[in-house]
């Protein structure tokens, strides 16, 4: 589709108002592509700025307290991404354009990555680096605000399972390549080529989408309000009312939170609870990635599939569940091998979850002002990784001071699988709108 198609003000909606045209295999894949390169940029450049932590001599290293660095290059980046993404997404909602509502933020927040990437990579300071890591998060969710409205724009509910299971797929595959180029940089000492390349991956998919992906839903009216003002309609109370979704959004923070451990603290666990060199723990980690990776890819379309009939939240109980076993293998291991397979145990749970938590999100948000909630939704995805380097760092050096360097890894990958558990817990005051089961009854009498 031409990127100046008009919004389809004529398309049929159901009475959730979602739509009901059904979407093409091509469409609906274009639609989760920018995810790919989305969701490499910060994973990526998590393993790259552990490396450059741990063994770059500079500034950045500081032995004893490398989560206490890791956290102070993220936290002010992490408050931003959290105010930002609900707010412009509120605002997409309303965005009148020739290219639609969401595609300018899009276009624009990925054009400014690359400059704030560029940035990082040839700065050497925490000052420096924490400021662009500032402006790289407000771009990015600048950017990613919007384009999470575009399942509840154009996807029926009848397609849901199958573009969640296409939205888990391209995220797990992203957090692949970021770590997988993370890991090479690492293993290479080629940390400014590894951050740049994070850049152009999320360059080409942005493109892929920004020209072929059409609009759905036509822009809600402003009524004569200031963009301030609906920016503010993003923070309102009345999303209190909205029971399932707070809690749905706080079971999102706790499993993203254990998550986002191993991705955050696999470098210094490889190179210091099992002392391996520094080209030794970049390509241990790509072993460990590869076994998520395997996980991931074999779980997280059948999980999506499966939810349609068994329902949502069984599927994430059991998310939860695999992965925090994963994870307690990983924090255990006597060796590497035990370690990269928990990490492959882990990963299906992580495959299972990424698919089917964004299907319950869509299924039970208000349809028009879906990139309010989105955005709302994924605070939880921009606090979380800031709260497992505050809590995991802490709790690292805490025990590589006093108990001995080295076991710290341990007890951070420990409170990840507390972490999951939570996130289970929390999971089952939401309510589904209906049975995936029912619906396909109803649907055929």
């Amino acid at each position: 589709m031409d990127i100046t198609q008009p919004a389809a003000a004529e398309a049929a909606f159901d009475s959730s108002g979602r739509p009901v045209a059904p979407l093409p295999p091509p469409q609906l894949v274009r639609l989760s592509l920018y995810w790919f390169g989305l969701s490499s940029i910060f994973t990526g450049l998590t393993a790259i700025l552990s490396g450059r932590i741990q063994f770059e001599d500079g500034p950045l290293r500081a032995p004893g307290t490398e989560g206490a660095t890791l956290f102070q290059l993220n936290f002010a980046g992490a408050i931003i991404a959290a105010l930002v993404q609900p707010t412009v997404g509120s605002i997409s909602d309303h965005t009148i354009s020739r290219w639609g509502r969401r595609k300018p933020y899009i276009f624009i927040g990925t054009i400014l990555d690359i400059l704030f990437l560029y940035g990082i990579a040839t700065s050497s300071t925490i000052v420096s680096i924490a400021a662009f890591m500032v402006l790289l998060q407000f771009s990015s969710n600048f950017a990613q605000g919007p384009f999470q409205g575009y399942v509840p724009d154009l996807v029926p509910a009848r397609q849901v399972g199958t573009a969640s299971a296409l939205v888990g797929l391209f995220q797990v595959l992203g957090n692949v390549a970021g770590f997988g180029i993370g890991s090479v940089a690492v293993a290479t000492d080629q940390f400014f080529l590894g951050t740049m390349a994070l850049g152009i991956l999320e360059l080409i998919t942005m493109l892929a989408v920004v020209i072929r992906v059409r609009e759905g839903r036509t822009a809600r009216p402003r009524e004569g309000r200031s963009w301030v003002a609906i920016g503010r309609e993003a923070w309102g109370t009345d999303i209190l009312a909205e029971r399932s979704f707070l809690w749905l959004v706080g079971s999102r923070w706790f499993f993203l939170m254990g998550a986002n451990m191993l991705i955050n603290f696999a470098v210094f666990y490889l190179a210091q609870t099992f002392g391996l060199s520094q080209d030794q723990t970049g390509t241990t980690n790509l072993a460990m990635l590869a076994a998520t990776v395997a996980g991931n890819v074999i779980a997280v379309v059948p999980a999506g599939r499966i939810s349609d009939r068994a329902g949502r939240k069984p599927v994430i109980y059991t998310a939860c569940a695999v992965s925090a076993i994963g994870m307690s293998i990983v924090a255990a291991a006597p060796a590497v091998p035990f370690a990269v397979a928990g990490a492959a145990v882990f990963g299906s749970g992580v495959g299972m979850f990424l698919a089917v938590d964004w299907a319950l999100m869509t299924d039970i948000i208000p349809k028009a002002s879906a990139g309010r909630y989105m955005g709302i939704s994924n605070v939880a995805t921009a606090t979380a990784g800031i709260v497992a380097v505050l809590s995991g760092g802490v709790l690292m050096d805490t025990v590589n001071g006093v108990f001995g360097y080295g076991l710290g890894p341990r007890y951070a990958f420990g409170l990840a699988a507390a972490y999951l558990v939570l996130g289970a817990l929390l999971l089952r005051p939401v309510v589904e709108r209906r049975s995936r089961r029912e619906e396909a009854v109803g649907a055929v009498t």
